[in-house]
């Protein structure tokens, strides 16, 4: 009912308008045929509204055919029309994205918005006929070239699609393809910053296309292209952090340009999760007043137990890289305070005091400090998690306690008499030999 009046409504005022102005009004954008154009856009348009393509499909193509001029509405809804066509007439698809295409050169010769609709044009091309990457490239080329930092989501990531396709059939190089990406991911980056509603639109295309990126550079090339624009844009966070992740996935972690974006983001965004990782940076660049500076702050801001516990034992750690084995025993056993009885914790502390068995003296000393490690790795055995590797340790390092022979001749020690480990240990255990 509502659509027949809708189409009686703009009958009756076709005919006024003929009416009144008579010749005019037929050269008018509804083309010398006024009544039939505005009948069959009003046409397709209720049937459009009503998601009901197939039978909008006629009365659109009149349109299109014969008042291309009349209505956006043609183009807007035209190719959503044939989109919804094409699903189930997959035998004339080469036909109907050959009618998608010339929807998109019609709209710019009747409505303009080329760099615009050139993306819209190159993204559905990929999307429906990848086989015409070339076709596709140059139109979402222009696209971008036209449109710069207003260029849609969507076509900065069709492009960038060209271009992989284009590379790995050796039409391109990886240098090329390089280049385009900063471009690229300045126009996303710029775009990000608005924190508008096709933000999310943008973020998702950053992050399909960083995925696709780590194929194509090494950590070398990543510092060629990125250095210098990180100059320039050392106090934009989104920048920094982008590159930052980048690094990351492309695993540049060893690299002193990794180190230095890190340092700036931390500067920027200080996280705990982010000063453990810049911690052990400086612990591999055996920098270890550094890797304690950014431990403690790890824990200091870290509000979460488990992972505070994790910190400091990654502090101990460090501690033992370092060879101060009494602050790498006293920090790992303060992760203990957090988390009761857990297994990683006692690993630790049983390898700390593996690390420094041979800076206790005699030889039958260093034996003794088995001892006590071996203690910890027992304690390991009640947590599920580090039970096996437990009990690897503990086979492992029993053959290194002192024979029966040598404790005999070291104190007349035996088996389940108490000892108390000397040097920098300080530990009361039990006599245990290897044989």
């Amino acid at each position: 009912m509502t659509k027949k009046k809708n189409m009686t409504r703009n009958l009756l005022i076709i005919l006024i308008l003929s009416l009144c102005y008579g010749d005019s009004f037929s050269q008018s954008k509804y083309g010398p045929d006024s009544v039939s154009c505005v009948t069959n856009l009003s046409l397709f348009r209720e049937y459009y509204k009503q998601k009901n393509y197939k039978e909008a499909l006629n009365p659109w193509r009149w349109t299109f055919q014969n008042c291309p001029k009349s209505s956006g509405n043609i183009y807007k809804n035209g190719t959503i029309i044939i989109k919804s066509i094409m699903k189930d007439r997959l035998d004339k698809k080469k036909e109907y994205v050959d009618t998608l295409m010339l929807i998109y050169d019609q709209r710019i010769k009747y409505f303009g918005e080329e760099g615009y609709v050139l993306g819209r044009k190159g993204a559905d091309l990929m999307r429906y006929d990848k086989s015409n990457y070339k076709f596709a490239n140059e139109i979402l080329s222009k696209s971008i070239a036209i449109q710069k930092n207003n260029s849609d989501a969507g076509a900065i990531l069709a492009y960038f699609n060209t271009l992989d396709i284009m590379v790995k059939k050796g039409v391109v190089s990886e240098d090329s393809l390089l280049n385009t990406y900063s471009y690229l991911m300045s126009i996303i980056d710029h775009n990000l910053k608005k924190n508008d509603r096709k933000s999310k639109f943008y973020e998702k295309t950053s992050e399909a296309i960083n995925k696709k990126i780590v194929n194509y550079i090494d950590c070398g090339k990543i510092e060629n292209i990125f250095r210098r624009k990180l100059i320039s844009n050392s106090n934009d966070t989104d920048y920094v952090n982008r590159l930052y992740n980048i690094l990351e996935k492309q695993n540049c972690i060893q690299t002193d340009f990794y180190y230095e974006v890190a340092q700036r983001l931390y500067e920027m965004i200080p996280s705990s999760n982010l000063a453990s990782k810049l911690a052990k940076v400086c612990v591999k660049k055996s920098e270890f007043k550094k890797a304690i500076r950014y431990f403690d702050l790890a824990i200091e801001a870290e509000i979460n137990d488990e992972k505070k516990a994790k910190y400091i034992l990654e502090k101990a750690d460090a501690y033992r890289i370092s060879k101060e084995f009494v602050n790498a025993i006293i920090t790992a056993k303060k992760s203990t305070d957090i988390q009761k009885n857990w297994g990683e914790a006692f690993m630790t502390i049983g390898n700390i005091y593996i690390a420094g068995a041979k800076y206790c003296g005699s030889n039958f000393e260093n034996s003794t400090v088995y001892w006590i490690a071996v203690d910890y790795f027992t304690r390991a055995l009640s947590d599920e998690i580090t039970a096996e590797r437990a009990r690897k340790s503990i086979s492992i390092y029993s053959k290194y306690f002192p024979t029966k022979e040598e404790c005999f001749f070291n104190g007349s020690l035996q088996s389940g008499d108490s000892y108390i480990i000397e040097c920098w240990i300080n530990q009361k255990t039990t006599v245990r030999t290897s044989d």
